[in-house]
């Protein structure tokens, strides 16, 4: 009996040292990367990633030393709760997608708690006035929001632009541009969304907007998209829209070279042109106000606060054309007749 005693207390002891054994391997490897003051270090989670992929690349960066581990931890956090004094882990664990700034002194709890937090950092993406939605499309891809093809593709979809009372083919003329905080979480649709939401925000401040049926709206968003791509001084944003006014009025062509640029480079795909060919004018395209008197069939830009407002109020004038005055500082000479217009072209030729 003395010997069976013997051989058991030699066993449980074994077994203390080998669970005491595991235990200091575990902890070792749980515990942060670096016991000193570690430097941030940008991590991105991508929509769809796995917990072991995300495990593998925090161990790759240094953030933590066992990737396995921190699988389990995430899955079961209540395993390992009890090595972590005074912080708590929720279950079930989600980890979000998105940018967050970490370093090798945090312990899993704490990687945790901020990768499932959705603080996240922000991406920002400026969006200049004018561009089209394919120019927009390749911003957000650069900036790794989303893919162009994507954004295009739901900028397109016509159920998506029926929520929104859309009449064109496409979101072209109502992405307002501007300054946006994104996240590279977020999907081609998100991003759309936010930027008509955002549209539709701004026009509410413009007078005259409020009693547009979405036909009217359209129109006047047509006009603003041609006159955002003519204008290059503000003050003069007004009375370009009222030069179109007075054409559209009296069934006169808008003979507005941005147009012809529109038609180029977004229908047939050519490279922006030096300048505009004779022989551009005549190509058969209802986009072609060289051609067609009226409003081309839908918005050429995505046009800003200074070009809606100068398209829903253009003021009364007796203007019908205008001509480049000063390449420069890009500003134009408005003249009422026929005479005058050839009169300030040769003037302005002559400079």
């Amino acid at each position: 009996m003395k010997t069976k005693g013997k051989l058991f207390l030699v066993f449980l002891v074994m077994v203390i040292l080998l669970i005491a054994g595991a235990g200091i391997v575990i902890y070792s490897q749980i515990m942060p990367a670096s016991s000193a003051s570690a430097d941030d270090v940008r991590f991105e989670i991508s929509q769809g990633d796995s917990v072991k992929k995300i495990a593998l690349e925090l161990k790759n960066k240094g953030l933590i030393k066992n990737d396995t581990f921190f699988y389990y931890f995430v899955r079961s956090p209540s395993i390992f709760q009890f090595l972590f004094k005074n912080e708590t882990v929720n279950e079930p664990v989600v980890l979000k997608s998105g940018i967050y700034h970490l370093n090798a002194s945090m312990n899993y709890a704490q990687i945790v708690s901020i990768l499932s937090s959705g603080q996240q950092e922000y991406i920002v993406v400026s969006i200049p006035e004018g561009k089209t939605i394919s120019q927009t499309g390749r911003i957000l891809e650069e900036n790794g929001i989303c893919k162009a093809i994507d954004f295009i593709l739901v900028c397109h979809d016509k159920q998506f632009l029926q929520s929104y009372s859309i009449k064109g083919e496409s979101a072209e003329g109502f992405l307002f541009p501007d300054t946006y905080f994104l996240t590279s979480g977020m999907t081609a649709r998100e991003v759309a969304e936010l930027m008509i939401k955002t549209f539709y925000e701004k026009i509410s401040g413009i007078e005259g907007f409020d009693i547009k049926t979405p036909e009217k709206l359209y129109e006047t968003v047509i006009l603003a998209s041609i006159v955002e791509r003519e204008y290059r001084v503000e003050e003069e944003a007004p009375l370009i829209a009222s030069v179109f006014t007075n054409r559209l009025h009296h069934n006169i062509g808008l003979y507005s070279c941005a147009t012809i640029v529109y038609i180029l480079t977004e229908i047939e795909g050519r490279d922006h042109p030096d300048r505009i060919l004779l022989e551009d004018t005549k190509i058969d395209s209802p986009y072609n106000t060289y051609k067609w008197a009226g409003l081309p069939p839908g918005p050429i830009s995505n046009p800003g606060l200074v070009a809606l407002k100068a398209a829903a109020n253009p003021p009364k004038t007796d203007y019908y054309f205008f001509q480049v005055a000063d390449a420069n500082e890009g500003r134009h000479v408005f003249t009422s007749t026929f005479d005058e217009h050839k009169a300030s072209h040769n003037l302005s030729t002559k400079r």
